[in-house]
């Protein structure tokens, strides 16, 4: 009997406890209208990119056409000095030369600030959209001394293509690109898609290089995080946030995850109502301040039943 009992309680003592591990939180978002690059009939807007804020002016780059989907469209920009009304301040990129690696189309803009410059990432893709039509995106920068451009394209783009591995998860496509300086270098996450795979089972992927310009080399774990269909990410203290949307395994769609190394990533909190393929404020994404916390707003796709993609507002509270 003294056997079992001391059996007994050296199991309890060998399961583990969970009063010391954190709880998980819950995130809600908000979402409303803004005006000047919101629901306009004929107008496509999406793919908004994270903003920046120059001169007490906030900056967003997004994806602008005629149709629902990115496949045929242009970068444009807006300014706004509360976040709420914007100013739509004309095209920042057009297509690429027909044929090329961009002549179809150019679209999920994303920037980055680094060396007194900026850096303007963004898809391109040379297929024609229409029946049958299957994506063959890369990514691309553009550099500019000033936040409203001129553009020049680097020599070097692309800068991220497709994997020649068929076996990798990104072997078919790459896409939307979200930008942290981070030790020294530049951290590039981004999602990929593998050969034979669907949206659905997009996941995502990071790259690191020594300068804005690139080569920017992959992560030799990728993909980082096995989901999400819209890459959302900022520095969070010492390490990485990213906020997961409703692609990918059950236990992190809806989900703020979080990697002190920017690569091992864990959940910490739950995401209710959380925005569609959204762009935040990151005041911290470029200083490497050990400051990030969780954004306060950001801008994402609008979508109302007969319309085309918009532009709208979300704002963030724990």
């Amino acid at each position: 009997m003294h056997k079992l009992l001391l059996i007994t309680a050296w199991a309890l003592m060998a399961m583990p406890t969970y009063a010391n591990e954190p709880a998980i939180n819950t995130v809600s978002v908000s979402h409303t209208a803004i005006e000047g690059i919101g629901e306009e009939t004929g107008v496509m807007r999406r793919d908004p990119s994270d903003i920046i804020q120059v001169d007490g002016v906030y900056y967003v780059w997004y994806s602008k056409g005629k149709i629902s989907p990115g496949y045929d469209a242009t970068v444009w920009y807006a300014t706004s000095e509360d976040g709420h009304k914007w100013t739509e301040k004309g095209i920042a990129l057009a297509k690429g030369e027909p044929g090329s690696w961009e002549g179809a189309s150019v679209f999920t803009p994303n920037i980055l600030v680094a060396e007194d410059r900026y850096w303007l990432f963004y898809t391109g893709t040379s297929r024609e959209f229409g029946k049958g039509f299957n994506p063959d995106s890369k990514i691309g920068i553009a550099v500019s001394d000033s936040p409203d451009g001129p553009w020049d394209r680097l020599e070097t783009n692309p800068a991220l293509k497709n994997s020649d591995d068929p076996a990798d998860f990104d072997s078919h496509l790459v896409d939307d690109a979200c930008l942290l300086t981070r030790e020294g270098k530049y951290w590039f996450y981004y999602k990929g898609r593998q050969l034979g795979k669907g949206p659905g089972q997009t996941q995502m992927g990071l790259a690191i290089a020594d300068k804005p310009q690139g080569p920017y080399v992959r992560n030799e774990g990728n993909p980082v995080i096995p989901g999400n269909h819209e890459v959302l990410v900022w520095p969070q203290g010492k390490g990485v946030a990213a906020m997961i949307g409703t692609t990918g395994p059950k236990e992190i769609t809806n989900s703020v995850l979080y990697a002190e190394d920017g690569v091992h990533f864990s959940k910490t909190h739950n995401v209710k109502n959380g925005p569609w393929a959204g762009g935040v404020y990151r005041p911290e994404a470029f200083t490497q301040s050990g400051n990030g916390e969780l954004p306060k707003w950001g801008v994402e796709i609008g979508r109302a039943k007969g319309k085309l993609p918009f532009i709208k507002r979300f704002d963030v509270t724990e």
